[in-house]
């Protein structure tokens, strides 16, 4: 292994090209690999959501979620089954184990779905098997707002989506706040009733003239032609003039029972901006694409849209990018930068007073030469510039000079004994190689356990270690492959420094003066540091220079300051007096305490024993006396959702009269930059960290805070919210900061399982009631049906079935009082989809006391749906959550901050008290022995 130092000195010409190369190659990976703000993930979990309009949560657990879970759990590497029941939907969570092959798994997975979902009722909708990815959450949020219509800022926003999703690194950018468009059809109910029509026969007349028939061709001698009937809708006046029944000589047209209108679905939520109507684009990034520059192409775009719409569209409708995840990214980009120059600039400066210019320069040489060639090795690897890579970056920073240290000193010294230069790194490199090697491997073999770190913790922290060891590896390549010829070709220049050095002596005599330029010279050096950390002190940057570009000038000047430092000290460097020889053996006070250890049999035994008690008690002290444990520390808050919580029948309205007091409140916050709300249904894809959103919102506020330095510390700005919206009557409100890594929800969290949902709820009201009462717990929540009414439609089927009627036909009559009848689907040119054709009563008749005057048409003529149904009021039931095929409720809480357990010596009771009584406390007792709660404020996810 040695022999490669001299290898690489034979072959100096070779080496310095390879130094080149890696530099250059290591600037193109550094500038051409992805930034991301989080490490792409690959979670063993798939989603499959079966859409289901109009089926209760109970019917949804027993006809949806229980085939799932029958076909699912036979699955291999299936470790849990995580189900949601709920109204109009059911929801499973598979999770496997770590390893898993993807591709066979979900062809596994659509295998049994296939299965399940030939048992489904008819109604079910096609299922959806979605991957679970961290990457795949907005980077950039495109707000559409103003004074416009609703169908304007649609067709605006859907104009925009396509150009977005056009773009080669966008991989979607879905609508938040919008509606989908469906042509109803408002019927009169006397009308239904006079021309003697039932909702059979409406929803026949439209799917059976509904259609694009493929009649054949017609052969002949002389060719083929083919032959089609195309008899699908274009336009609403298809629809109206669709013939529903004959009396007689009359043709009754779906037109003369009702009014046909293209308009939009019915609002189950509302979204702002700023308090203005809006609708939300969230662009999602593709993997393995630059989220700096695909934020900048994001925004150029929609400069580039802009400037195509009239000028009085320009001015109603404001187009505003919000959550930009790029400036995060690009400040954690910038600040790596900074700390590599930084370092440099810090290393170069004290080796250069203790070790001399050409030392100061290899040194300071090693540091980006060893992060260009991790850079290559990441490029290689597929490895993206990730937060945890950039952390590693950072951290690496003050290891991988220890080698170039060791070698460019040893080298020092071979030079003062009068060895050449290129013998004389060489030598150095020979001499160290082993115990660089192992001091090396000894700091990796620190972090090689994070790579077996198992779960999505380890996924997620897994790029440190890898990241760390290609910087070190790096590094021994430097220190002992370049380096040592680099060492020899400096020798040039320390002869040129030295020439400098005799010049400035002859032009200035005088060492004042010398000593006063160079103190100057320092301070240029400084400066010139400050200009290449922070661009802007000595002289302001091109407006459209890059990041590097900006700081490219002060590092050059600064590598001129350091010549020109080096060629100063010499200048003003005194001569050693030579110290007389004395005879006689001499030991330093280092000297002492070392023979004092090692000096006799006993003291080497003496100290083992006194660094174990020591290594002993710091830990034994630190478990009384530790501030508790966080897997990640919390961060700077740069957004934030705040949750309205509210419970009861709320309409639309209701929801959006609460969530707008809190939207207001916010909107006044100082700090606070970009806000959205949304009440009801809705909201835009973000990042929890896993935490779901409380049983009970009623709509949620998400903000976005000012950049950082320009505002209030984010905690205070937070704090200061939640004490004013507390102030709000009649609702809760909850603040959860963004995430930061992979987290879990709050952080106190039982799960109650059981097949007696009766026992089962009443467990979990013990368990709420226990949180309750125990002290430093905040925020509880569960999981609990919430209080709310429904009706339940019961229909007597002997009396229906004396009357001919049956539980379809009582179904149908119920749906044109709700959501209305699906008759068909067709394509309209406002819309890329087909939309739904829904037959309805008016608005004003959909109410539950018009079932008490509707009546159907039977063998015995019309009669009274009032004949064989009854309404009955019930305990809405509208979520029901299982796991591992058992019905499952949460109990979760956080914990407050700033508390202390406190420890009565003498009686053994604990209790919690605040921070700032604890001192008064324990004056008071006097025989009070108290240690800090590991208890954080709020849990950052």
């Amino acid at each position: 292994m040695i022999g490669m130092v001299d290898w690489a000195a034979k072959r100096a010409r070779m080496v310095v090209a390879f130094v080149i190369l890696s530099v250059v190659i290591g600037a193109a990976a550094y500038v051409g690999l992805p930034k991301e703000g989080e490490p792409d993930i690959d979670i063993p979990g798939l989603f499959i959501s079966v859409p289901f309009p109009g089926i209760s949560a109970a019917d949804s657990e027993r006809l949806l979620v229980r085939p799932m879970e029958t076909e699912f759990q036979d699955l291999d590497g299936l470790n849990t089954i995580t189900a949601t029941a709920s109204e109009g939907y059911a929801g499973v969570f598979l999770e496997f184990e770590f390893g898993w092959d993807k591709s066979a798994t979900i062809a596994d997975v659509r295998d049994a779905m296939d299965t399940a979902s030939a048992q489904f009722p008819e109604g079910a909708e096609t299922y959806s098997i979605n991957e679970i990815n961290f990457s795949e959450f907005p980077i950039i949020i495109v707000a559409l707002s103003g004074d416009a219509p609703e169908r304007t800022l649609l067709r605006l926003a859907r104009e925009l989506q396509d150009r977005l999703e056009a773009l080669p690194p966008i991989l979607e950018a879905g609508l938040a706040g919008d509606r989908d468009e469906m042509v109803e059809v408002v019927i009169d109910p006397l009308a239904l009733e006079a021309y003697n029509v039932t909702a059979r026969e409406l929803i026949d007349a439209v799917v059976n003239n509904n259609q694009l028939i493929a009649a054949g061709e017609v052969s002949t001698d002389s060719g083929a032609i083919a032959v089609s009937i195309p008899s699908s809708f274009d336009n609403t006046e298809d629809i109206f003039a669709l013939p529903v029944k004959v009396n007689g000589d009359r043709v009754v047209t779906l037109g003369d029972l009702a009014d046909i209108r293209l308009t939009y679905e019915d609002r189950t939520g509302t979204a702002r901006f700023n308090g203005e109507p809006t609708v939300a684009l969230q662009v999602v990034k593709r993997l393995g694409y630059n989220i700096i520059d695909t934020a900048a192409l994001v925004r150029a775009e929609i400069e580039a849209a802009q400037e195509d719409w009239p000028p009085e569209l320009r001015q109603s409708v404001q187009v505003s990018t919000s959550l930009d995840q790029s400036v995060t990214v690009e400040s954690m980009v910038s600040q790596l930068e900074g700390s590599v120059l930084t370092a440099i600039a810090l290393v170069m400066i004290v080796v250069l007073a203790a070790l001399g210019t050409r030392s100061a320069l290899l040194v300071g040489f090693a540091i980006p030469t060893s992060f260009l060639l991790c850079f290559i090795l990441l490029g290689i690897m597929g490895i993206t510039i990730s937060n945890i890579v950039m952390f590693g970056l950072i951290l690496a920073v003050g290891m991988l000079v220890d080698g170039a240290i060791v070698v460019v000193e040893y080298a020092d010294k071979r030079l003062a004994e009068g060895a050449r230069p290129m013998e004389a790194y060489t030598d150095a490199a020979k001499r160290m190689f082993w115990p660089i090697v192992s001091s090396t491997a000894t700091t990796l073999c620190a972090f090689l356990p994070m790579l077996f770190w198992p779960g999505v913790p380890g996924e997620f922290m897994g790029m440190l270690p890898v990241t760390l060891i290609f910087v070190l590896s790096a590094s021994l390549i430097v220190a002992l492959i370049y380096l040592p010829v680099l060492g020899g070709v400096a020798a040039r220049f320390s002869r040129l420094v030295e020439h400098g050095t005799a010049a400035v002596k002859a032009l200035l005599p005088f060492w004042i003066l010398r000593a006063a330029i160079t103190l100057g010279v320092g301070y240029l050096m400084f400066m010139a540091a400050l200009q290449t950390i922070s661009p802007g002190v000595l002289f302001p940057p091109a407006p459209e220079a890059s990041p590097f570009m900006a700081m490219l000038p002060g590092g050059l000047l600064f590598v001129a300051a350091s010549v020109m430092m080096s060629v100063m000290l010499g200048s003003i460097q005194l001569p050693k007096r030579e110290k007389p020889v004395r005879a006689g053996y001499r030991r330093s006070p280092f000297g002492w305490v070392i023979h004092a250890i090692v000096g006799n049999p006993v003291m080497p035994i003496v100290a083992i024993a006194s660094v174990a008690a020591f290594v002993g008690f710091v830990f034994v002290t630190f478990q009384q006396n530790n501030n508790g444990v966080e897997f990640f520390v919390a961060s700077e808050p740069e957004n934030a959702i705040v949750y309205v919580r509210a419970r009861g029948n709320l309409s639309v309205e209701e929801m959006d009269a609460q969530v707008r007091l809190v939207e207001q409140i916010v909107m006044q916050t100082e700090g606070v930059r970009d806000v959205f709300a949304f009440a009801g249904e809705g909201g835009l894809n973000s990042n929890t960290g896993g935490s779901e959103a409380p049983r009970d919102t009623i709509g949620q506020v998400q903000l976005d805070l000012e950049e950082w330095g320009t505002r209030p510390g984010g905690d205070d700005i937070l704090d200061g919210l939640q004490e004013r919206l507390d102030q709000i009557p009649g609702i809760r409100t909850e603040i959860l900061a963004a995430s930061r890594g992979p987290a879990s929800g709050k952080p106190v969290s039982l799960r109650l399982a059981g097949d007696n949902w009766e026992e089962l709820q009443e467990a979990t009201r013990l368990v709420r009631a226990r949180f309750e009462e125990t002290p430093a717990l905040t925020l509880i929540e569960d999981t609990l049906p919430l209080p709310g009414v429904e009706w339940e439609i019961n229909v007597d089927v002997e009396a229906a079935g004396r009357f001919g009627a049956n539980v379809a036909t009582v179904g149908a009559m119920v749906q044109l009082v709700t959501r209305g009848i699906l008759l068909d689907t067709m394509r309209v040119p406002s819309s890329d989809e087909e939309v739904e054709i829904r037959v309805r009563f008016p608005e004003e008749a959909r109410v539950l006391s018009t079932l008490d005057t509707l009546r159907v048409r039977t063998a015995d003529g019309l009669v009274p749906l009032s004949n064989f149904i009854s309404r009955e009021p019930a305990p809405q039931l509208a979520e029901i959550d299982r796991r591992d095929q058992s019905r499952i409720f949460h109990v979760r809480a956080d914990v407050e901050d700033g508390l202390t357990r406190l420890t009565d010596t003498e009686t053994g009771e604990t209790w919690l008290e605040r921070s700032d009584l604890v001192e008064e406390s324990f004056c008071a007792a006097g025989r009070i022995a108290h240690r800090r709660a590991g208890i954080r404020a709020r849990h950052r996810q």
